[in-house]
């Protein structure tokens, strides 16, 4: 069946989304002119970069409808009928649930169902008979046995999703009154299913393959075609299933064509979880690399320390460039603990401002930039680099998106930028991005 593609309203609550998809625009900005360029893109995807995860409830609930109300206008102004919207977050279930969803559903309303798809392969993440796993050395683990549903701000007790949904809801959305579409029936067809879901009703939907999620999107865009509405809440694996790209036009092992100038490029590390730590502690071994550690800690309780902490680091970055050697710029690898979430993210701005200053001095003549973590490439994008969007090239290493800057970018013109999550990849994922870019292997 030729289905017509409807457009793919991605909104991200960090630039990782786009880790299974490519050749697409990526807005840091969501004024109505800037939406309308997504609209008009000839790609059938583009993503929002909200970056909502790194905000409070209240902030993450406002700027979701901010977005909202300014694509009515700017859907209005292209002419366009035709569209899905995805709320797209953590894969291992961290974010603000229900908050987003709750907010597009009243902003854009009238969806017949919302879907919870959180299955992202590429990184290790599965969901059977409704349990959502993280597959850890070959073995799957239920997600609210990982560290990341101790989270101090988004932590959570299941992995069950009806009870995950209930949880979050805090019983509004009872556990016995989420949907659950089970492997067998998403093999065996969804289309009766999909025809009877009506008033927002909650759904979660297994995934082992991404075989899986083509036969649940071909049949929602089935749907969609017959009128009905749907939001999704899913992980970046459904959005290769729905926009139907095809092979990237630039393989992962060739890459290093798109390097700015023959120079040693920076890697930046943000994310703080125990995979990228590990991770690092693999690329240190590498004798081209410069490390130039940042200890945050004193910031808590000083935090006009940032202005000689900017001056010192980019001082080392100077010195490793001259050793023709790239600098990795890292924070303090703990998790600090805090009083409340609020102080928490509070502490996350001040040290982003800071790292985000350093971005913003580099030398210009790097050759690229590697960010590691969803947080900290949100602000290099946005603050850094100062971008109103990004075109995704395509994927370096499964789950780590390629971005180039604009031709006219005062500072990096076509500097390509490598948006890593903080929780992907093996223990020598970051040391084959790093190899990849700068020509040291052919991996």
């Amino acid at each position: 069946m030729n289905i017509p593609q409807p457009k793919i309203i991605v909104l991200d609550d960090d630039p990782t989304g786009s880790q299974t998809v490519h050749s697409c625009l990526l807005l840091l900005r969501w004024d109505v002119d800037t939406l309308r360029l997504g609209l008009r893109d000839a790609a059938p995807i583009f993503f929002i970069l909200t970056n909502t995860r790194a905000l409070t409830p209240e902030r993450a609930a406002s700027v979701t409808r901010e977005v909202c109300r300014n694509l009515k206008t700017a859907l209005a102004a292209e002419g366009i009928g035709e569209f899905l919207v995805v709320s797209r977050s953590d894969s291992t279930l961290r974010g603000h649930y229900p908050i987003e969803t709750d907010a597009i559903a009243e902003e854009l309303g009238g969806f017949d169902a919302h879907f919870l798809v959180p299955a992202f392969f590429e990184g290790g993440r599965i969901t059977r008979d409704s349990v959502h796993y993280l597959i850890v050395e070959g073995q799957p683990i239920p997600v609210h046995e990982t560290e990341f549903a101790r989270d101090s701000v988004f932590g959570y007790h299941h992995s069950y999703l009806p009870d995950y949904v209930a949880e979050k809801t805090q019983g509004r959305i009872p556990a016995a009154a989420v949907e659950r579409f089970l492997l067998a029936e998403l093999r065996a067809g969804t289309q009766t299913r999909l025809e009877n879901l009506h008033h927002n009703q909650c759904v979660v939907v297994d995934a082992e393959t991404q075989e899986d999620l083509d036969a649940f999107a071909a049949e929602v865009l089935a749907a969609a075609q017959r009128g009905k509405r749907f939001l999704f809440r899913s992980a970046a694996s459904l959005l290769t299933s729905l926009a139907k790209l095809g092979p990237q036009p630039v393989p992962a092992t060739d890459m290093a064509q798109y390097r700015a100038s023959n120079r040693p490029g920076v890697i930046l590390i943000g994310s703080h979880v125990q995979k990228t730590t590990q991770q690092l502690q693999e690329l240190l071994k590498d004798p081209t690399v410069f490390p130039i550690p940042i200890d945050i800690v004193p910031l808590r309780d000083r935090p006009n320390l940032a202005a000689a902490l900017r001056q010192e680091t980019l001082t080392k970055v100077q010195a490793a460039l001259d050793l023709d050697k790239t600098p990795i710029i890292f924070t303090s690898r703990q998790e600090l603990q805090f009083g409340d979430p609020e102080e928490r993210l509070a502490f996350g701005l001040t040290v982003s401002a800071l790292l985000m200053a350093i971005v913003q001095e580099l030398p210009p003549e790097i050759s690229f930039l590697i960010s590691k973590g969803g947080i900290t490439s949100n602000d290099v994008l946005s603050t850094g680099l100062n971008l109103r969007d990004a075109r995704l090239q395509g994927q370096i290493l499964p789950g780590c998106s390629l971005v180039l800057t604009p031709a006219d970018h005062p500072r990096f013109p076509k500097l390509p930028v490598v948006l890593f999550p903080g929780n992907v990849g093996d223990a020598q994922g970051l040391a084959k991005v790093y190899r990849r870019l700068s020509r040291l292997s052919s991996l």
